[in-house]
């Protein structure tokens, strides 16, 4: 599993609904796209659940390295880039993903935490407590699934969590789901991914 996330910060009197048409007029395109485990549309609306900005910030579970590659390379990222200029694109290499009990909900509401990795850590506990950490917010009432993942660039932990309502019980920046592009989610390997 590879996760990848790139944040496209728009102005404090951006038009949000703007956002939501494009959303809700083309995600069909990524609904079927071969190698995509999870698209989840994510905005941050200034003022809303404490976010201190306007942003449009889809986060990608993909199944497959070639789903990711044909994704950056071809038509759908060249047309956002076209629109907004082309974003920092970060990526993660996959350390768990678990569905939770409300696995088939709507989505609805999203967590992401990123925590930088410190200098001397030791990376087998890391992840090892990441994978726990998983299977924890899985078993809370209302998450449809949960990842964790890391950027050995950076060092950087990414925790994100997918949930049915909207007060997750998570810790890190929330987004409202616009929708959830799903068609290889099934194909996702549980656990851990090492």
């Amino acid at each position: 599993m590879h996760a990848m996330q790139y944040e496209i910060t728009l102005p404090a009197d951006y038009d949000m609904g703007v956002i939501r048409e494009r959303v809700a007029t083309r995600h069909g395109f990524t609904d079927t796209f071969a190698g995509l485990g999870v698209k989840a549309y994510l905005i941050r609306e200034k003022g809303v659940d404490g976010s201190p900005v306007n942003a449009y910030a889809p986060l990608y579970l993909w199944r497959t390295a070639e789903g990711m590659n044909t994704f950056l390379w071809g038509p759908p990222f060249q047309g956002l880039a076209a629109d907004f200029g082309r974003p920092v694109v970060q990526h993660w290499a996959g350390v768990a993903y678990e569905e939770g009990a409300a696995a088939g909900g709507t989505a609805r509401s999203a967590v992401r935490r990123r925590t930088p990795v410190e200098e001397g850590a030791e990376l087998p506990e890391l992840v090892a407590r990441s994978v726990d950490e998983i299977q924890q917010l899985v078993a809370e009432g209302g998450v449809l699934f949960a990842a964790s993942a890391v950027d050995p660039r950076t060092w950087e932990l990414l925790t994100f969590s997918v949930w049915d309502h909207d007060s997750p019980k998570a810790s890190g920046d929330r987004y409202q789901v616009l929708h959830l592009s799903q068609p290889e989610r099934e194909l996702l390997p549980r656990g851990r991914q090492w």
